[in-house]
């Protein structure tokens, strides 16, 4: 089975069109769910959100994950839900995105992608 930390990696070379961070760092990821498939394959699934609701971007994003997920020999197939629970904010990016996009930086966490457990898992 595939593990997590690949997910992770593919999910940090998609990004959101408007916004020059990958969607893990903006925290755009609420959840990776993977099982186990017949073949011994892994079946993703992927739920995320959006920086507004009326983002139209949605499904490029969905897409391009879905898409770099399927280049990787060990995936079976990959679902990604889009959800607005809950809503986005800012403060759900990591200090490195927090740092691209002029917002200040999270002084009790440490810059890497662990650095604060996401509350709202």
């Amino acid at each position: 089975m595939i593990d997590e930390n690949k997910i992770i990696e593919v999910l940090k070379q998609c990004y959101d069109p408007e916004i020059p961070v990958d969607l893990w760092s903006l925290g755009l990821i609420y959840n990776i769910s993977i099982s186990e498939a017949d073949n011994n394959k892994s079946d993703i699934n992927i739920t995320m959100t959006l920086t507004t609701p009326g983002c139209t971007m949605g499904s490029y994003m969905a897409d391009d994950i879905k898409m770099k997920l399927s280049g990787l020999d060990e995936v079976n197939s990959s679902q990604v839900e889009v959800t607005f629970d809950p809503p986005w904010k800012p403060d759900m990016m990591n200090n490195e995105a927090r740092e691209k996009l002029g917002f200040p930086v999270d002084e009790k966490a440490s810059n890497n992608n662990e650095e604060k457990e996401r509350d709202w898992e």
